[in-house]
């Protein structure tokens, strides 16, 4: 019985496109694994209780998603073991928040550590290659330094990118909501994915930029940015991923733009004669 919930809670990670990891532990703890593979990206987490009605959850702090999940329906389920369910659902949601709270709070005293003593950048291999200008980014080694700012302007994360062109989270960072700004709003503000579009569009249209370093996050800047200017006009560039399944780039602006009343710029490609 124990095995087959593991092989079950497994195949459930694996079909909510994770890499699921190679082992799975049933003590209720917290564990972290790769979602993509990479040992380095540690950015998925479970837990698992086999005791009882065997029940877990897990997800990927970069993304930001959560899955429940249970060996039994909700319908199959006595009385008493529904409400005994409810209540381990709830201890496990506690356990998440804590542990997400604290994973959060360090990384942030991390990189802002890390920021204060990088090196302000000059010029990169990366930026060379883009044809874009610094912009207030720093370097740590061979690396880029983009920090990851809430409205407030606290750093509580740090993008690397390297020179040639590899991205990285810090682990345990916050994602959601941050964002690195280029410029002052003067009648309107981009939000975009990347630190090189945002650039781009900076240096191309002189309008200010909030770089939201992927497309799950387009949303939740823009919504604390319309918080923030309640007035101000805010347009979605998105990426069109059009050769990825379901279009992320597209799908994900869409949504950012409807939630929080922004308009929505798409790119335009020359087809070839």
């Amino acid at each position: 019985m124990i095995n087959d919930a593991l092989d079950q809670f497994m195949q459930t990670i694996a079909a909510a496109g994770l890499t699921p990891p190679t082992e799975i532990l049933d003590d209720g703890k917290f564990h972290r694994f790769s979602t993509n593979g990479k040992l380095s990206h540690k950015s998925g987490w479970y837990m698992l209780h086999t005791d009882g009605i065997a029940a877990g959850a897990f997800g990927d702090w970069r993304e930001g998603f959560t899955q429940n999940w249970c060996s039994k329906t909700d319908i199959a389920m006595t009385d008493a073991e529904r409400l005994a369910h409810r209540e381990r659902v709830k201890t496990m949601q506690r356990q998440r928040e804590d542990d997400l709270a604290q994973r959060q709070q360090s990384a942030a005293a991390d990189a802002l550590q890390r920021w204060t003593v990088a090196t302000p950048c000059n010029e990169h291999d990366y930026l060379h290659r883009k044809g874009i200008q610094p912009h207030g980014a720093k370097t740590e080694g061979d690396k880029l330094l983009i920090p990851m700012r809430d409205t407030a302007a606290k750093v509580h994360s740090l993008q690397t990118i390297a020179p040639d062109g590899t991205k990285m989270f810090m682990s345990g960072g916050r994602v959601k909501g941050c964002y690195f700004s280029i410029g002052k709003p003067k009648g309107a503000l981009i939000v975009c994915e990347g630190f090189a579009t945002g650039a781009s569009i900076h240096e191309c249209t002189d309008h200010a930029v909030a770089i939201a370093f992927n497309a799950g996050n387009l949303e939740a800047v823009a919504l604390a940015l319309r918080s923030k200017y309640p007035t101000l006009k805010i347009i979605i560039a998105a990426d069109d991923d059009h050769q990825t399944p379901g279009n992320p780039g597209m799908t994900k602006a869409t949504s950012a733009a409807q939630a929080s009343g922004a308009a929505l710029a798409v790119p335009v490609f020359e087809v070839a004669a």
